[in-house]
Formats: structure tokens, sequence, C-alpha cells
């Protein structure tokens, strides 16, 4: 995931500011400034190059090579490490093919071009061949359709254009919506095949110069990925909800619900723009219309046909987790987890390893602590996931094959990724909100020498002021008003995904970015050590910073006396998400009255221009009222509850030791009283109420999913179901902070 999508998203997201707890989760000062001495660039730089120095993708000899590596540090460092294996499906390419059958023949595709300047861009002897894992293999040869970014809103306007893409070819453009989604609506619209590219509009030339003279996607650059269908559940496909060991019972393939059916392959925007040059059909404008200096037409003729062909090796192959643990002095079986993931396309200079070199310099510093006398309180659990970027597999695994484990002694998990130069960008469960913003705050930006927390807010600041409007009133007022670090729901796209949204575990995601140009490398040849030191964070200073907050994150949840929340952040946030449905159900009751209108007075057929030919929308009924009472009367309740728990802890100290511990661990896991049993519809793996990937955004977090999506899919039985099932699991959690409350006063 990149960045600059993580720090958006935070800026989206609901900000509140007030009464500090450093004086509950902070140790000492001069602990901190211990670990912040042991964080070494130096230490980072050569790590980043030397696990970068060759590919790095699933199976890959120089994968185990690094995993190897790691644990023989771990050890070094002091910690009890072993390396815990799970054997998956992962697909690798036997052979792919794309040539143009016309208007001429013209073979495409291969892999891309090395760069003089970068060192390791010519060593893809090992590398896969351009390639997204998950397609469905197959060998079609079918026109063309230019999809745009491959939305449901765009197979919308080919409809009202009655450019059908049953048994072609769709071109797609990365962006507006995770990568999976593009060939699976392909599929579901009857398409033959897909082909996704990097447009130059997006992450090439519109955003600076062109590698190697800048950071930005040249015009051979192509990005790799997974299409699986995450959103249904990550993790090995042939194993869903149970971890996969050497005993574990799988799916076939053809019954793995994840894996799609027709062959898609990514391609470089050189590629493209020949496809696109021979299209025929209206010309393509606005914002469907990318970057390329031509003009797009939507095809779908003869004029323009490609074949395509993918054929896979679809064996099992092995992902090695390095997992490094320090016993807790005094609540051994209270866990702190931190991870990122080392597995890469190709050489993943900047994703992930730039975010796992950090987490490298955390444990070290940690292990040096541990040496001169400290121990944490809590026991600190370090892991590097192998199989992030086919779909989460290493910690997916993981965390299905230590559930229960992890449901009775977990209280965090902090999670990174890659990391760049320039904002915090934060997202996590909101009850952290503060916690967060706490480790912000003490922590020094490298390029400004201001707080982290100070130069995000800051940002916030002046976006609103370049872009008004941009910035959602609450989260701007909280910035305004010097508060806490406004932080995003967290949807998918790294490795925190099993951790909250199927066991319930609260969960916090970390990294800097909008000043990199790691957008333009992803997931490329290109991402190398060359391009993230010239790039996206020369000397990595903001790796070291990255080390320095999520260091904090993991110190003060280990020592502090509980765990680090306060629950009216997370009740004011709810009271926003139920705001929002409330209005997406009444804006969309409008809109659906407003086409019926439109339709009946023939506005549509009046506006058609002759040149691009459009009919009315579809009508698909008006939105019928939906009783949220249940979800209002939760979420009053929660604020309530919420509000009397925070004054309670605030006063924690005064009670006698013994209630302390019960107050404290009846508290421990309550972000698991937000999942419901069923899950959510069609997708049962994901069982958190509150936030979700969405089915139709991937990356992106839908809040109240049940009943978010119901409404925008007008599954309105689903979202009426919802409503209740929703309001029983804030009920629950208010119950328990209820009772927490009631032992306070009883132990006083």
């Amino acid at each position: 995931m990149t960045h600059l999508a993580r720090l958006l998203a935070a800026t989206a997201a609901l900000a509140l500011a007030t009464t500090p707890l450093a004086a509950q989760t902070a140790p000492s000062q001069a602990r901190e400034a211990q670990f912040d001495a042991q964080i070494s660039t130096a230490d980072q730089l050569a790590w980043l190059e030397q696990m970068s120095s060759a590919p790095n993708q699933v199976g890959s000899a120089h994968d185990k090579a690094n995993a190897d590596m790691m644990l023989a540090l771990f050890k070094q460092w002091g910690w009890d490490a072993h390396i815990e294996r799970f054997d998956v499906l992962y697909p690798t390419p036997i052979s792919t093919t794309l040539e143009l059958v016309a208007p001429a023949r013209t073979t495409l595709g291969g892999q891309e071009p090395a760069v003089a300047l970068d060192p390791t861009s010519g060593l893809t002897k090992d590398a896969i061949t351009p390639y997204v894992a998950y397609q469905g293999d197959g060998d079609v040869t079918a026109p063309v359709v230019y999809v745009n970014y491959g939305m449901p809103d765009d197979y919308d306007a080919l409809a009202q254009r009655g450019i059908d893409v049953k048994g072609k070819i769709v071109l797609a453009r990365y962006g507006g919506g995770w990568r999976g989604l593009k060939p699976k609506l392909a599929q579901e619209h009857g398409a033959a095949g897909a082909l996704i590219y990097s447009d130059p509009g997006d992450d090439g030339y519109a955003e600076g110069e062109s590698y190697p003279a800048g950071g930005a996607r040249p015009e051979g650059g192509i990005q790799r990925g997974s299409v699986q269908d995450m959103t249904t559940y990550p993790g090995d496909p042939l194993t869903p909800g149970v971890g996969a060991t050497a005993n574990a019972k799988r799916l076939t393939r053809a019954e793995a619900k994840t894996i799609l059916k027709i062959p898609a392959l990514p391609i470089s925007y050189g590629d493209a723009a020949k496809i696109i040059a021979g299209l025929e059909g209206p010309v393509v404008t606005g914002r469907q219309r990318g970057g390329l200096g031509l003009a797009y037409r939507w095809g779908g003729t003869d004029a323009v046909k490609v074949h395509l062909a993918v054929k896979s090796d679809w064996s099992l192959k092995p992902v090695y987790d390095v997992i490094a643990t320090m016993q807790g002095s005094t609540y051994p079986d209270q866990w702190v987890i931190r991870g990122n993931h080392h597995d890469a396309w190709v050489f993943g200079a900047s994703d992930p390893l730039t975010g796992n070199v950090a987490m490298m310099s955390e444990a070290k510093a940690l292990g040096a602590l541990a040496k001169s006398g400290w121990r944490p309180q809590r026991t600190i659990v370090y892991a590097s996931w192998d199989g992030e970027e086919p779909g989460l597999i290493g910690s997916t695994e993981w965390a299905e094959a230590h559930a229960a484990e992890l449901q009775k002694k977990a209280v965090v998990y902090i999670n990174t990724d890659n990391n760049g130069r320039g904002y915090l960008g934060a997202e996590a469960s909101h009850d952290l909100q503060h916690f967060v913003s706490t480790a912000a705050r003490d922590v020094t930006d490298p390029q400004t020498g201001v707080p982290v927390l100070d130069r995000a807010r800051a940002r916030l600041l002046a976006r609103e002021f370049e872009v008004p409007g941009s910035i959602p009133k609450r989260t701007y007022d909280a910035a305004k008003a010097g508060g806490d670090l406004p932080l995003g729901p967290l949807g998918s796209g790294s490795d925190y995904s099993a951790f909250l949204q199927h066991l319930g575990i609260a969960s916090i995601n970390l990294g800097f970015g909008g000043e990199d140009a790691a957008g333009g490398s992803y997931h490329s040849v290109y991402d190398s050590f060359y391009h993230v030191t010239h790039f996206d964070d020369p000397g990595l200073v903001y790796g070291a910073a990255l080390s320095k907050v999520a260091g904090r994150l993991v110190l003060r949840a280990a020592d502090g006396p509980r765990v680090p929340a306060r629950y009216t952040d997370f009740a004011a946030t709810v009271g926003t998400y139920v705001d929002e449905v409330m209005k997406l159900a009444a804006d969309q009751r409008a809109a659906d009255r407003a086409l019926k209108q439109l339709t009946a007075d023939g506005d549509f057929k009046y506006a058609s221009s002759p040149t691009d030919p459009t009919t009315a929308p579809p009508f698909k009924g008006i939105t019928p009222l939906i009783d949220m009472l249940a979800l209002q009367d939760a979420s009053d309740r929660l604020a309530r509850s919420a509000g009397a728990a925070d004054a309670m802890l605030g006063r924690l100290d005064v009670l006698p030791p013994a209630t302390q511990a019960r107050i404290t661990q009846s508290l421990a896991q309550i972000d698991q009283l937000l999942l419901d049993d069923g899950g959510l519809p069609a997708r049962p793996w994901f069982r958190n109420m509150v936030y979700a990937p969405g089915t139709l955004t991937g990356y992106g977090a839908k809040t109240l999913p049940g009943v978010r999506e119901g409404i925008e899919q007008r599954r309105f039985d689903d979202a009426r179901a919802y409503v209740g099932k929703t309001a029983a699991v804030l009920n629950a959690y208010s119950d328990r902070l209820d009772a927490a409350v009631a032992l306070a006063k009883k132990g006083a």
C-alpha cells in the first residue's frame, strides 16, 4: 500500500483532542532516549542494500536468505527467535503472451528494460516476469475495450453508451480502486481477459520527471501485484480460516473463491499507448481520460484485437515468517505484537524493506535495552511476515494458526509497511487515537525540527487552505486547535487485517509519506536501493523517525499500567459513522427520486451529444426508509459509557491494586466484542462490524460496513439486518465498559 494513500486516508478521518495519557503510557524519558540512541540509519542502509540486492518474491532463494539473515540477527540481539513456515498456493508464471493481432501484429509485454544508473534493474534472471497473481490462466484473442479505472461507475458509463465488454479484453488503468477489483469486475461483466496499465497521468510524467531523471514511472515501468479477491478473505486461498500447516485441510483450486477465472496481465503505458492508438468509437473526455498524448476512445470493435495468454505453476510454495519474542517480566501472557513484511514483487527496496529495516532497528535497540538490564512488563513479539504481497498470506496464516492464543493474549498489533519521506500518516482502532498522538508528539521530524505530530497537523491546515473543503470540518477544527493526530480507519492492504478484522485485536498502521516518489517505482524492477536513496528517503532519515514512533508505541504498550486506550475517542468516531450512514441513505434516496424525474422528463435524452450519444442511467428503484434507531441508541449509549469509563480510568491509580488488575484485565480484549460470529454478508471471514475493507474499494475502509455497503449496493435487507447486528456489538462493548466502572465503584 502506498504511503500517500495512507496519508490521504488519515486526513479524511475524525480527530479528537484533550486529556493527555502520557503519564499512564510513557516509561521514563531516559529509557526512550537510550532507545533513540541505538537507532542507526547506517544500519538501516546496510540492511536495505543487502536485502534488496536480488529478487525477493515468495519462493525465491533471496526471500529465504533474507529470512535466515533476520533470524540470525534477532538471536544476536538477544531475542528468542524462530522461523515459522506455511505452505500456500502461490502461482508463478510459466509463460505469458501479449501481442497486438490487429491492426498490425506487434509483440508486447516482457520484462522491463534496465536503467544504467540503477545497478540492480538488470538483475532479473531470478525475477518473475510482469504478472498478477491469482488471475485465471487462459488463452484468448479478442477486441479491446478501454474501461478507464475499471470501477463500477466506469461500467455504468459504458452501459450508457451501449458498449458491452462481454467476450472482449478490457484495458484498465491503475488507480480509482484496488487492483484486484479490475479483473474481478471485468469477469463479472463477461469479459474474456483483462490488461492493467499504469497511466502517466497517475504515477508517470504528470507527477514528475520519469526515472532515472526523477522518481516517476518511466514508459517501460510495470506494476505487478495480486488480484486475489482479498475482500472475500485474505491469506492462502486453499485454507480460509485455518493456518496453512502441513496437515491442514485444503480446498481444491476450483473451490477457492478468491481465485479469478479470466487471464490478466499488467503492462506498461508504452504498450498501452500502442493499443489505445488504434481504438475506435467516441472520444473519452474529462476524468475518464488518462495522461497519454493521444486521443482515448472506448473501442470494442475489431479495429484492435489482442492475443493474451497466461500459463502458471499452481503448486504450493513455502512462506517464512520470522518470529522473535522477548518474554514479559510481569505480564508474560499479555502480548504486544509488532510486524512488517519482507517479501516483495521484485527487489522491494521501498515496498516493503524501508519499513522492515526500520522495524529491525527497533528490535536491535530493544535488545540493547534488555542487555543493559531492562525487561518489558508485557511480552513483546516482533514478526517479519512473508507472503504479504500476494495476499497478506504470512500474517494471516500465522494469525489463523494461533487464533485462540492470540485472542487470549494479544493486547495490540502495531504494523508498518513501506516508508517514505514527508508526513506521518496513521490508521488505527480509534480507541488508540490518543496513544498514537502521544508518541508522535515526542519524536522530532528530521526535515523541520518540529514534532512529527505538528508537521502532520500543519499539512492538514495547509491542504485545507489550498483546496477548501478537502478536509472534514471536525478534523480541521481539531488540527487547528492543536489536537491529536487525525486517524484513518483501517481497511486492508497490509498485515493488520487478520488481527483487527478477523480476531478483533486493536491495531495500528503507521508510515511516513507524501514527499517521496515511491509510487513511480511501486511493484516494478525500479523499486530499488538506488530509487529509495535518491527519490524516496535519502539517508533513510525518515526510516529512523519511523523506528522512534513505532518503538515508543511498543515500549509504552509493553510497560504501561494498562492497555493505552481512550474510549471516548472511539465513541465519538462511531457517532460520526452513524451520522454518515444515515446521511448516505437520505442522499441516495434523493438521488433516486431525481433520476426518476429527470428520466421521465426526457432530460437525459435531450442532453445526449451526437458525437458521444448516451442514454439515461438505469433506474434501480427508490432507496427505502431504513430504521436506524437501534444503531443511534447504541451509539448514544456508547458515548455515555465511554465517558464514564475514561473518567474512572483517570483515577485508576487510587484504587486497590487488585481492583486495578481486574479492571485492566477486563478491558484488555474489549475490541473483540466488535466481532459478529456470522461475519459480513457473503464474506464471513471479516467479522468486525466497525472496520472492514470495502468490497468495491479493496484497500479503502468501509466503516459500519454491513450497514453502509447494504445501502450503497442496494441490499436493503442486509442493511436492516446489520443495523441490529452492529448495534448489538456496540452494546456489548458498552456493557464491558459499564462493568469496569462498576468494578471500580465496588473496589473503592
